[in-house]
């Protein structure tokens, strides 16, 4: 059971607890009330909004996540007890060779997001000041250097 697979309409909560658990340790920048207004919008907008797949660990259980449109990595969350395992790495690969991704946008206060995909292959293209929601957490764009 182990691996990639499509995520289901009945793995959306799933999902979404473990986007709130990789975000409350990953995105400090965000305020408790940012968290709340965000998880609603992204288990009932975004999250069917993007071409998802799912990692399983041996007992079928979902330790990471990924989501794209069309050449963009849209997200890629991991549980942060998983953390360190190489999930996000065969998420992002897999999108990469599988999904087409040569794209992505990275909160510019998560330099470690930063630096993972800098790893991966991914350059700095360009910068905006606020995120797609218009907020004032500047986003860098990235794009795969092959």
């Amino acid at each position: 059971m182990k691996g990639i697979y499509p995520a289901q309409a009945s793995d959306l909560d799933a999902i979404t607890v473990l986007w709130e658990a990789s975000v409350r340790a990953t995105h400090h920048f965000l305020s408790e009330a940012d968290i709340a207004s965000l998880r609603p919008q992204v288990r009932d907008q975004y999250l069917p909004m993007v071409d998802l797949r799912v990692y399983r660990d041996e007992q079928g259980h979902i330790r990471g996540f990924v989501g794209t449109a069309e050449h963009r990595l849209e997200m890629l969350f991991v549980h942060p007890e998983a953390c360190g395992k190489g999930i996000g790495k065969q998420l992002l690969h897999y999108a990469i060779d599988k999904m087409g991704v040569t794209e992505v946008d990275v909160n510019e206060q998560n330099p470690q997001a930063l630096g993972f995909y800098q790893s991966q292959g991914f350059s700095v293209i360009g910068r905006s000041p606020l995120d797609g929601q218009g907020n004032p957490f500047p986003l860098i764009h990235l794009r795969l250097v092959r």
